[in-house]
């Protein structure tokens, strides 16, 4: 191999994209992924009839993997349609600006292609401005939103409380 590649990952690369997936935490000032990542996202990518995720990995020149993009189909109500939703793109530092990016949207757009969706959305935090320049620079177009999240655990009443 004399070029770098995008390809499909494979069940032997997900101890590294588990690694990668928890670079990509640090970098964004988030929680670590719990233990077992690969093996969750074993059953994701492999162990299912219909699997709903895709990850992909760019590998350098005698193998390492130097990042990834995982994505999903998804659903938009405002639209009465489906997108595909590019959850992960992440480059380990020494790999950013070399068009290893660009190569790993290619491959989520043409995922998007492949299963015959009309759009690629995603998010990316505010202060990323790398990213954000990044993405401009392939035509994407920004929308202000705050992402949230909400645990599911004991039930909730309508003013935060739990019961059980």
């Amino acid at each position: 191999m004399t070029a770098p590649v995008v390809r499909h990952a494979e069940r032997a690369d997900l101890p590294r994209v588990a690694e990668l997936a928890a670079q990509h935490a640090r970098y964004e000032k988030a929680a670590p992924p719990a233990p077992g990542l690969a093996d969750r996202l074993a059953v994701l990518l492999f162990d299912t009839p219909a699997p709903r995720l895709r990850c992909l990995v760019a590998e350098l020149p005698g193998g390492e993997i130097a990042g990834y993009a995982t994505c999903a189909p998804e659903l938009s109500t405002w639209d009465g349609g489906e997108y595909l939703h590019l959850d992960c793109l992440f480059l380990t530092p020494g790999h950013r600006g070399l068009g290893l990016g660009a190569r790993l949207m290619d491959a989520v757009y043409e995922q998007a292609r492949a299963l015959g969706l009309p759009e690629v959305q995603w998010q990316t935090p505010a202060w990323n401005e790398g990213a954000i320049r990044f993405y401009d620079r392939l035509g994407a177009r920004g929308q202000d939103k705050r992402r949230f999240s909400l645990p599911v655990g004991p039930r909730r009443t309508p003013g935060g409380s739990t019961r059980t």
